[in-house]
C-alpha cells in the first residue's frame, strides 16, 4: 500500500489582516501529520509543514504528497526538496478541485468547530486554538466515516497493533 499524504492551505482573518494555515494528512487515517502558519502564502510555509511531518513520521520514503497546483506545491525548491526525500508529487488536475476534497472537508470542519467562532487578536491566539483542535480533539476523538467512525489516532493504533 503507498502511502498518501495530502496538503492544502486556507487563510485566517487574525486582528486586521489574514494569516495563512498549511495542514499535510495522512490519507489513511485522516491525521493531520502538520500544521503551520504564516502571515505570508509562499513556499517556505509549505516547506517548514513538510519537514515537520516528515520528521515526525521518522523519515519516510516513497510517499505520495498531493496537492492542487498551487505556486508554493509547484515551486522548483519544494519539488527539489520532495525529490531529495524521496517522494512523488502528485498534482490535483486543473479544473478539478475536488481532487483534494479530503483537505477542504478538513479545512470546512476546522472553521465550522473550531475558527469561526472565535477572534484572534495574534497569531499565536491562532496557534493555540490549532493546537487545541488538532492534538486536543480532531486526531484525538473525532471520528470518520472513512475510519468506520474511528479518530485518526484510534484507526491507527488499530493498524499498527498498538
Amino acid at each position: 500500500m503507498m502511502r498518501v499524504w495530502v496538503s492544502d492551505i486556507t487563510y485566517v482573518r487574525v486582528s486586521s489582516r489574514f494569516c495563512y494555515v498549511c495542514a499535510i494528512m495522512d490519507l489513511f487515517s485522516r491525521k493531520i501529520l502538520s500544521y503551520k502558519t504564516s502571515t505570508n502564502i509562499d513556499t517556505k510555509l509549505v516547506l517548514d509543514t513538510f519537514y515537520s511531518a516528515y520528521s515526525k513520521r521518522g523519515y519516510p520514503k516513497g510517499v505520495m504528497f498531493h496537492s492542487d497546483q498551487g505556486t508554493q506545491y509547484a515551486a522548483k525548491e519544494f519539488r527539489k526538496a520532495l525529490d531529495a526525500t524521496d517522494f512523488v508529487q502528485s498534482f490535483s488536475a486543473k479544473g478539478h478541485p475536488f481532487d483534494n476534497a479530503v483537505m477542504e472537508s478538513f479545512f470546512r470542519y476546522l472553521k465550522h468547530e473550531e475558527l469561526n467562532r472565535r477572534t484572534f487578536n495574534s497569531i499565536q491566539e491562532l496557534n493555540l486554538s490549532l493546537f487545541e483542535y488538532i492534538e486536543g480533539f480532531y486526531n484525538k476523538s473525532r471520528p470518520h466515516s472513512a475510519n468506520d467512525f474511528l479518530s485518526p489516532d484510534e484507526k491507527e493504533k488499530e493498524y499498527h497493533g498498538g
